[in-house]
């Protein structure tokens, strides 16, 4: 029979292969030469699903490795027919796989996943025959499957990374970022690790699947990588996720027992590597400082930033942006904290043990990217918050001057995120047991309190400030340069030739425009012209004028790109194509195809960009296709449309994206495609006038700006509801609605004067420049 299953038996298969075949190795591998009495055997590292072909046949993929020590030793395998079905069913990763009566073939996909040049193309009907060798498995570590005779894998250096490859690799954890959502649905991952080369490698990992991300919990963990792909970028390697990704993640103390932390239910893990693992220990105890910032609330002072193991007691949600956890450690905070007001329908959490633990407990205020994985978070779990800030509290009156407020701050700089350890962490452990020695001194017979007195325990609000009211007393902006410059009173500035720069203090009395929306702008960079932004209707209509212009057949699948036409069914009858761009030959992934398109409506546009990376919209010239008018957008990506300057542009043919599409790995950033197509792109921008006053004057200042001011990209705000919403909430805390001037809180910002020419008179203007809305703020 074609596929056979073999047992192991003491480690060889108890029925023999036919005698006439020979063993082949990876290395001898070449088409063209004679095969038919050789036999391949690999170790299964990886499978795809089963699939159906175009004219309906069964097709199977894997992945085999081979047992040398060359740097390429993965091969791909393509089953097709009957042998297809029936080894889907059979194969698991860790199988030993033999197969004989092969055809060799070149490999399309060798340079995107490392593998071996060539492939192996199997079935029933060119007389090949499978052998597999399943393994009996047993279980070392709880939730492990390891096989008696282990895969052997070959595991690189970090100083022998190469372009382009596919590697297994071991490294110690010098910085990491915990998973946070991307801007996609994936969540993403970003580990720098080193080894004994002393070479660093920044790995960023993606996966939609949060707990398919390696489990890294502190600086100087150790890391096992399968399937990273490797990559140079300015002269640096990186590592990216590849199929069949996989991880493994050990302690880095020396001693500490040797239990993987396992990014899969099936892996092997032998003898050998868990000698790895500890000569790592020891290496990096000697070589390396990779303690993190940690601290017990008992060490924390105004001012730093540290790592917190603790238990979460209670949770709240504070506004859109922000969100409260409530934490202990069993130590106390030296300083008196700031206590977040919260309703208390708001409050989760058992409100007896909060009123036991309300000496002991700290409000961690945390913002935007981490709001959503805080709400996630459930009582009682214990956590390791990464790069929480203490800020000095700024209060009234002297009495609680020195309070502290507990931030998380949004965006990942730094390693900030939260992650959630398990019950058998060892620091978990040993939190677990000093929580349970602590001595309640404070505490009371909660069980004779009413409800009523309960309540007021969490109620009693009324002298604490809001967060909006601290916000509002300290700066509201935050200065990214030229930190020696002092202030200047507006009188003075205004009393100033221009041009100059000024650092001021200052409160915003008032802005344009109010709709929000409109303030965002087209700018061109070389003849510095603004425009607005078009709306749908006009893009809609360009390509309504489009559909009278039958697509050219002669243009249609070039040696570059390949095309697919078909006619509407509706009463118009139209004819639409699409252009896929191909690389090597090859059509790639949606997420990573730029293609074109000619007919199609703004609804059937907007479809294409939901599960394509770039879309441009293309008409049939006499002898080539060519852009639409540019009052349209030259190209779509995502949600966002690239226009194009038409003074400055000079549009070439459409035949120069061919040169991009031979790069090794396309980008297609849309600067590189306006480039080559002879286009000046037009970027997105915030135009606004703000009034300022200090109390010695006030003048209009004008914000120009893509993303640093507000802290988020122009480009994205007129399709992003929730931009918008945050925008507007960072407008209505700068210049709070019906408040009076002295509740407005104070805004530090460099603004330049300059003059302008208006017919014979010159005119004095304002900009703001280099400063950015505080994180506490958005």
């Amino acid at each position: 029979m074609p596929v056979q299953l073999l047992k192991i038996i003491k480690g060889k298969p108890e029925t023999q292969l036919p005698s006439h075949l020979q063993r082949e190795e990876l290395k001898h591998l070449q088409i063209g030469l004679d095969h038919t009495n050789k036999y391949f055997q690999g170790i299964v590292i990886l499978s795809y699903p089963l699939t159906k072909l175009g004219d309906g046949t069964d097709f199977f993929k894997i992945v085999l490795q081979d047992d040398t020590c060359s740097r390429i030793n993965s091969l791909n395998i393509l089953i097709y027919g009957k042998m297809a079905e029936d080894c889907a069913k059979l194969i698991r990763n860790g199988d030993i796989f033999v197969v004989a009566g092969f055809k060799v073939a070149e490999s399309p996909t060798a340079r995107e996943d490392g593998r071996h040049a060539c492939h192996l193309q199997v079935s029933e009907e060119a007389g090949s025959a499978i052998y597999i060798c399943t393994q009996p498995s047993v279980t070392p570590f709880s939730g492990t499957t390891s096989a008696s005779v282990a895969p052997k894998y070959v595991y690189t250096p970090l100083n022998c990374l190469k372009d382009g490859t596919v590697v297994n690799l071991y490294g110690i954890v010098k910085f990491f970022k915990p998973p946070y959502i991307s801007k996609g649905t994936d969540y993403c991952s970003v580990v720098t690790l080193v080894d004994q080369s002393n070479v660093k490698l920044t790995c960023t990992l993606f996966n939609g699947n949060l707990d398919s991300l390696p489990k890294i919990y502190k600086n100087g963990d150790i890391v096992r990588f399968h399937r990273v792909k490797i990559r140079e970028y300015n002269g640096q390697m990186q590592g990216i996720t590849s199929a069949g990704f996989a991880s493994l993640t050990f302690d880095g103390t020396v001693g500490a027992p040797v239990v993987p932390r396992a990014s899969s239910k099936v892996y092997t893990f032998i003898d050998e590597e868990q000698k790895t693992v500890e000569e790592l220990r020891v290496w990096a105890a000697s070589n390396l400082s990779v303690s993190g910032p940690e601290a017990k609330l008992s060490d924390v002072k105004p001012m730093m930033f540290f790592d917190l193991t603790c238990q979460l007691v209670g949770k709240a949600k504070v506004d859109g942006s922000s969100f409260l956890l409530k934490v202990w450690d069993g130590t106390k905070c030296p300083y008196p904290t700031w206590k977040v007001p919260v309703e208390t329908k708001e409050l989760e959490g058992d409100k007896v043990l909060l009123h036991h633990l309300r000496n002991l407990t700290v409000d961690v205020l945390v913002y935007d990217n981490h709001v959503h994985l805080a709400k996630s978070l459930k009582i009682g779990s214990f956590l390791r918050i990464y790069s929480i800030h203490t800020k000095q509290a700024s209060a009234k009156n002297e009495d609680i001057s020195s309070h502290i407020e507990f931030h998380l701050h949004g965006g990942t700089c730094y390693g900030r995120g939260i992650g959630i350890l398990p019950e058998n962490n060892p620091d978990v452990e040993e939190l677990k047991t000093f929580l349970e020695c602590v001595e309640l001194t404070d505490s009371q017979n909660m069980e004779n309190m009413s409800s009523s007195e309960l309540g007021d325990a969490f109620d009693n609000n009324a002298d604490l400030e809001s967060p909006l009211q601290r916000c509002q007393q300290l700066s509201a902006t935050v200065l990214t340069d030229h930190q020696d410059m002092s202030n200047t009173t507006l009188k003075t500035v205004l009393n100033s030739r221009a041009p100059q720069q000024f650092r001021i203090k200052a409160k915003l009395r008032s802005f344009k425009p109010q709709k929000l929306y409109q303030s965002v702008k087209l700018h061109c960079s070389k003849c510095n012209t603004l425009q607005e932004v078009p709306n749908g209707d006009a893009f809609d209509s360009i390509l309504q004028g489009c559909e009278a212009t039958a697509p050219n057949p002669e243009l249609q699948s070039m040696s570059w790109y390949e095309s697919v036409m078909w006619t509407t069914g509706d009463e118009n009858q139209r004819k639409i194509t699409i252009h896929f761009v191909k690389h090597y030959e090859m059509l790639q992934r949606p997420e990573n195809t730029l293609l074109m398109i000619e007919g199609g409506t703004l609804k059937e546009i907007w479809k294409l960009t939901r599960r394509f990376k770039c879309v441009i919209p293309v008409k049939s010239k006499e002898d080539n296709l060519e852009l639409l008018d540019l009052s349209a957008p030259f190209l779509l990506q995502g949600n966002i449309k690239y226009y194009g300057c038409k003074k400055c542009s000079t549009p070439k043919s459409i035949k120069n994206l061919s040169s991009l599409a031979e790069k090794r790995e396309p980008s297609w950033e849309p600067t590189e495609i306006a480039q080559v197509l002879g286009i000046e792109p037009l970027q997105y921008v915030f135009v606004m006038k703000f009034t300022l006053l200090d109390g010695t004057g006030a003048l209009n200042a004008y914000l120009f700006d893509y993303e640093k001011f507000f802290q988020i990209p122009a480009s994205e705000i007129l399709t992003n509801s929730f931009l918008q919403q945050k925008m507007e909430m960072t407008m209505n805390t700068l210049s709070p609605p019906g408040r009076k001037l002295d509740d407005l809180p104070w805004l530090e910002c460099f603004i330049k004067s300059y003059n302008i020419a208006d017919g014979m008179k010159h005119q004095v203007y304002y900009q703001i420049f280099d400063t950015t809305v505080a994180e506490d703020v958005v």
